[in-house]
């Protein structure tokens, strides 16, 4: 008997959420039009970091856009661009949780968009050949919007589009006369894509005002299968540039190849000392400290990716052998270069032998490594090379005595690393909102590939993180023809609907 009643609750309880479930995804539907229209009225305000005329009005829009729904907003000054922030107190309310998003977006080189202004979102879907064409608005209006359909325009994804699906989130809330179970503050960055210059400083000064008990970070893409994702940890990054030197001027070839040295040479040879032909860096203790147990290697393994797949996408015939596959990949810190530059390719170019040759690096880091060791370490490599490494421009003294000579720019102590245990309070908390919206586990992701500057909110509040991602892994975010998925503009308003109504346990 007390197993059949076992059984018969357990029946209830699936039957009781499957209906739940049913009335949230009605709920999403209807809230996916007012989520485009909201999402193209705030798209159309161009977001370029650099220009702060800009980055106001978008603020200007953000204050309308959460006064409307109930929230109280500062907007606090730092050196640089002000942090948005809005909040709004519950009753009975004992936690409190800080979500993160930044209002700015990468610069648009609008020739290389297929559209005729990226700042006015266009509706495409793509054919079976891959390509993607633009339809009308009015396909949205009957009753069926397509998932596969597809928002095209700076800052769709990264991250005016997860902005929108919290916004869209609280609607539902108010429409089923619902309060989160928590105290809510949002801070949304201004400069972001700049690495956010002002945010540590101003971070000391607004200890109390962003004060929380979680950060929940919304920035990055999911997982390639579009489903749902947590992220636990992201790469910090750091960076440097090596001029070598040829003549003090350009010269000509034939008068002087095979007499004045080529800096091209010089600096591929640098280059080629640093990385074997796996991709594995060959500077000495560039991995060091970097060990992960039987327990995170499960759960990388366990992540859903295929490498045929990616490797594909990438078009690539094979990938770098740093870790056995691409998570564990993601749990070192890795060197590429940024770019390249020697004389001129091309139309302009002439039958000379370049002054200096130029190549920018980047290191992104791991939570195990620190920028300034990191970059000190590549000093030391180019020193065992035989390199005099100087911090300046050259003096004639310096180029008339040193025939090897580098001039190493930059190797600050860049952006830090951060990771969160998977099997924490806040981990624990999201894994619980994410199955129950979703019925199904999120994809743990232990640490992502890119970057986001939340790690001074970690450190001076405190407070524990993690990266709930919403967006298309392939949209494009900071090229041209940046993009969302509409399938996952429904999943985001989903996950933030089921964030907002999960109680933490006290």
């Amino acid at each position: 008997m007390t197993m059949k009643i076992l059984l018969i609750t357990v029946l209830s309880s699936l039957i009781f959420l499957s209906r739940v479930t049913a009335q949230n995804d009605q709920l999403v539907s209807e809230r996916m039009l007012p989520a485009i229209e909201e999402l193209k009225d705030f798209v159309a305000i161009p977001n370029d970091a650099l220009v702060a005329e800009d980055i106001d009005k978008n603020v200007d829009w953000a204050r309308n856009a959460f006064v409307k729904r109930g929230f109280e907003i500062s907007v606090l000054k730092t050196d640089k661009m002000p942090l948005f922030l809005a909040k709004k107190a519950f009753q009975g309310s004992r936690k409190t949780v800080l979500f993160y998003f930044h209002l700015d977006g990468q610069a648009v080189r609008q020739p290389e968009w297929f559209q005729q202004n990226a700042y006015s979102a266009v509706l495409k879907e793509r054919d079976r050949a891959g390509t993607f064409s633009e339809i009308d608005w009015s396909m949205l209006r009957n009753g069926k919007i397509n998932d596969e359909w597809r928002l095209f325009g700076r800052s769709t994804s990264d991250d005016k589009g997860p902005i929108i699906m919290f916004l869209q989130a609280l609607d539902m809330l108010a429409t089923q006369k619902q309060q989160p179970p928590f105290n809510i503050k949002v801070v949304l960055d201004c400069e972001e894509e700049k690495g956010s210059p002002g945010l540590k400083g101003a971070l000391a000064n607004y200890k109390t005002e962003l004060a929380a008990d979680y950060l929940i970070v919304m920035d990055g893409p999911m997982h390639s299968s579009n489903l749902p994702t947590l992220t636990f940890g992201c790469r910090g990054g750091t960076g440097f540039s090596l001029t070598t030197y040829g003549a003090i001027t350009q010269q000509h070839s034939g008068h002087f190849g095979n007499y004045s040295p080529d800096p091209t040479f010089s600096l591929s040879r640098i280059i080629a000392s640093m990385k074997d032909e796996d991709g594995r860096v060959l500077i000495k203790g560039f991995y060091d400290g970097i060990k992960f147990d039987d327990q995170a290697a499960k759960v990388m393994a366990t992540v859903p990716d295929v490498t045929a797949d990616i490797n594909d996408r990438l078009q690539i015939a094979a990938e770098e052998k740093v870790g056995k596959n691409y998570q564990e990949s993601m749990q070192y810190p890795s060197l590429n270069v940024r770019g390249l530059k020697a004389a001129v390719v091309g139309k302009g170019g002439g039958s000379i032998i370049p002054e200096q040759a130029i190549a920018e690096f980047g290191i992104r880091l791991v939570p195990e490594t620190d920028g300034k060791r990191m970059t000190g370490l590549v000093k030391t490599h180019l020193e065992g090379l035989g390199y005099q490494v100087v911090d300046h421009v050259p003096t004639k003294a310096e180029r008339l005595r040193y025939s090897k000579l580098v001039f190493m720019d930059g190797g600050g102590g860049g952006s830090p690393a951060f990771r969160t245990e998977i099997d924490s309070p806040i981990g624990n908390w999201l894994k619980k909102c994410v199955t129950t919206a979703f019925q199904t586990e999120p994809v743990i992701i232990r640490i992502m590939g890119g970057s986001v500057p939340v790690v001074p909110f970690i450190q001076t509040l405190g407070v524990p993180a993690v990266i709930v991602p919403l967006v298309n892994m392939d949209n494009n975010q900071h090229s041209p023809n940046e993009n969302l998925r509409l399938g996952n503009l429904r999943s985001g308003i989903k996950t933030c609907y089921s964030i907002l109504t999960t109680p933490i346990d006290q």
